[in-house]
């Protein structure tokens, strides 16, 4: 068995769905939980961690991008839009969550032994083609230059991209985190962006390449398979395939003791936040 297949098939897997639960809360929130996850998940406190989150209209803007000259115009740009903004706490460029997107962060120990980085993505990837095995070998991994927060890793069909994956390492935890566009329009979430950089750049030289976006290179998965699909009915699939692949599905939310590990990095999400936008 390769190992992002092993990566896949572990005793047992924590399930903490936030897919409706998250919608109203600020996605700073989702990124102190995965980091707090992390952190259980590679002391080996807590099993390996399948996590699902949903949030409502929000531009999560990369390091690089608040370093655009004219950000604040940007940010203003976002609200009008009826968004709002936040800086994640890893790599990457600006992205857009809303009620369409769904996010999924498998959450592996490097306690017992390594996990390279390409298996990360590997596992994740394996993962996408699990849930999705009707168009599962026209999924390909590989940059797809115009879209949003690109990077070797986009997974698209046809040249149209419809999810990105990125990682996160801390505490001997490994975070594999993967924005999936099921319904919607892929090109108007690409306008969006489009217009941020262009507000927040305005011609302006800079030391940093942004994206130029093109929005006719992105697409939701509805719009790939030619049939609506529901962030709901991809819950139901992401729920069946786990039942594949163990056993011992844990569900529940947070102890008390791991609610105060998430109290902290919670108010270092959010203190890192209010200075990069400030």
């Amino acid at each position: 068995m390769s190992q992002d297949k092993f990566l896949l098939n572990q005793s047992a897997w924590r399930l903490i769905d936030e897919s409706i639960t998250a919608r109203s809360r600020s996605a700073l929130e989702s990124f102190a939980m995965d980091d707090a996850l992390c952190q259980l998940v590679g002391q080996q406190e807590s099993v390996p961690v399948v996590r699902t989150w949903v949030h409502d209209r929000t531009i999560v803007l990369g390091i690089q991008d608040h370093r655009m000259p004219f950000i604040q115009e940007a940010i203003q740009k976002i609200k009008q839009n009826g968004y709002q903004a936040i800086v994640r706490n890893s790599g990457g460029l600006a992205v857009v969550l809303d009620e369409g997107v769904l996010n999924i962060s498998l959450i592996f120990s490097e306690q017992k032994s390594a996990i390279d980085i390409p298996i990360g993505y590997e596992a994740m990837l394996s993962f996408v083609k699990l849930l999705f095995p009707e168009i599962d070998e026209q999924i390909e991994a590989y940059e797809i230059v115009g879209s949003y927060c690109p990077g070797s890793y986009d997974l698209s069909v046809g040249g149209k991209k419809f999810a990105g994956i990125s990682q996160r390492r801390l505490r001997q935890g490994v975070a594999v985190q993967v924005y999936l566009c099921v319904e919607g329009s892929g090109a108007e979430r690409a306008e969006l962006i489009r217009e941020v950089y262009e507000t927040g750049l305005q011609g302006q030289p800079t030391k940093f390449s942004y994206p130029d976006i093109q929005p006719h290179v992105m697409a939701s998965l509805s719009e790939i398979l030619g049939a609506q699909l529901t962030v709901n009915e991809v819950m139901i699939r992401l729920q069946l395939l786990l039942r594949s692949l163990t056993d011992d599905i844990r569900h529940g939310t947070l102890t008390d003791e791991e609610l105060d590990l998430y109290g902290f990095y919670l108010q270092r999400v959010v203190d890192r936040n209010q200075k990069m936008l400030s």
